[in-house]
């Protein structure tokens, strides 16, 4: 293997120390823009290698970035925008959430919390939006208990985290199963199965530490139809259906119920849906500028020096496994933001599952919850800000009760010590 050029990886420094940088002086990793984080990091890039001409470096970059996966990744990100926006502009997400109220027992509501949280942010693709849902709901159950707030919040994270991990529509999914060549169903088959002791094993423990409290929530109104928008797009996709076929049917669906109920005219739904398109353009960018980075990177020299630097040490499939995990969770770490890091790990990913016989629903499954592991454990990540900001309590009161990123770490290592999934056979 190429020894590569370290030389070349100077783009994803001057990244990382803007991004991170920025973070440390101002407290907030989120004041520095990404996307001009990103950009500034390109146009590093294509000022170096003075052998090459810029002509033909901007052309290397256009190829990178318009590669047939990034571009399918882009359609796939606008598609679950619209789905999103138009979902939750005509209520599904409060009947939802109300339905499922309804129906956890007084005395199980943390753990039903759990669930519920779980639910939604498999439908909607979106932890922070899950989170933004439920947390006034967690708070009102936690002043009328002796339910610790940091414990109530810490279950929503870790279920906005399920739905992050698994579902069709969730960006973090979206970017390993392309990143990797997967197929949606097969990563989501492999992925469910790995995660969902850790599910099971965290509403035992919420249970038990809540056992014996009870609250009472007032009668909640919900209807049916406004939900199966959300269930016909789990359905479709646990059928194999194309992404795009699922997508575009639960758009017309929840654009019906929609129209049908008077929550949208058909200008404002078709307003809504460009609001759900446009919410997605910052990360389809990301996606085109990062992949015509990675490839002048990669031109250069740069992944070639970190495939030589990751492998060095690696001496099975199994190594190799641990290796990607590492890899995403290092960038995720630095970067606090899951989906950004599976951008930046997922071509060098590739690679190394290529080199080591890894099947594509494993490299992205692998990816996507090592990814979701260290992102649910980051009192400076945008999941914990978000509800410790609505809970007025510190993001890092909330870690001790972090119990679903840590399991699915756990099961995730399992996964990969006990070699699932068998590979196919051919």
């Amino acid at each position: 293997m190429k020894k590569g050029n370290p030389w070349a990886l100077i783009p994803f420094v001057v990244f990382l120390i803007l991004f991170i940088g920025s973070g440390v002086i101002t407290g907030d990793f989120y004041a520095f823009p990404v996307i001009v984080a990103i950009a500034i990091s390109g146009a590093v890039a294509l000022a170096m290698n003075r052998k090459e001409s810029f002509s033909k470096k901007v052309d290397i970059f256009c190829k990178g970035a318009g590669n047939l996966n990034v571009m399918l990744m882009v359609v796939i990100f606008l598609l679950a925008g619209a789905f999103s926006a138009v979902t939750k502009g005509m209520g599904a997400v409060d009947s939802t959430v109300n339905f499922a109220l309804s129906v956890v027992p007084p005395n199980m509501l943390v753990v039903g919390l759990f669930v519920i949280a779980c639910f939604i942010s498999l439908s909607m693709g979106t932890s922070v939006g899950t989170i933004v849902a439920l947390a006034p709901i967690g708070v009102g159950i936690s002043e009328h208990t002796d339910f610790s707030i940091a414990l109530v919040m810490a279950a929503i994270v870790g279920g906005s985290m399920f739905g992050d991990n698994l579902s069709i529509i969730s960006d973090t999914t979206i970017t390993a199963v392309r990143s990797q060549g997967a197929e949606m169903k097969d990563k989501f088959r492999v992925n469910f199965w790995i995660v969902l002791p850790a599910a099971i094993v965290t509403s035992i423990i919420l249970g038990l530490i809540t056992m014996g409290e009870a609250a009472q929530v007032e009668h909640l109104n919900y209807n049916w139809i406004k939900i199966a928008p959300y269930v016909l797009v789990i359905i479709l996709a646990l059928t194999g259906m194309n992404v795009f076929l699922v997508l575009a049917l639960g758009i017309v669906l929840a654009g019906a119920v929609g129209l049908a109920d008077g929550s949208y005219h058909l200008m404002s739904l078709l307003q809504k849906i460009g609001e759900g398109m446009s919410g997605m353009y910052e990360m389809a960018f990301l996606a085109i500028l990062i992949a015509g980075m990675v490839e002048i990177i990669k031109f250069n020299g740069g992944i070639d020096f970190l495939l030589h630097l990751a492998t060095r040490r690696i001496k099975s499939k199994k190594g190799a496994e641990f290796g990607i995990a590492g890899l995403v969770g290092l960038t995720n770490l630095s970067t606090a933001n899951n989906t950004i890091a599976i951008l930046i790990a997922g071509p060098l990913a590739k690679n190394i599952a290529d080199q080591y016989g890894i099947e594509p629903r494993k490299s992205a499954s692998v990816l996507d919850i090592f990814s979701c592991t260290v992102q649910g454990l980051l009192p400076y990540g945008a999941q914990f800000l978000a509800a410790a900001s609505v809970a007025g309590i510190s993001p890092v009161s909330m870690l001790p009760y972090s119990f679903y990123p840590i399991l699915i770490g756990i099961c995730g290592i399992i996964a990969i010590l006990v070699g699932y999934p068998a590979k196919k056979i051919a």
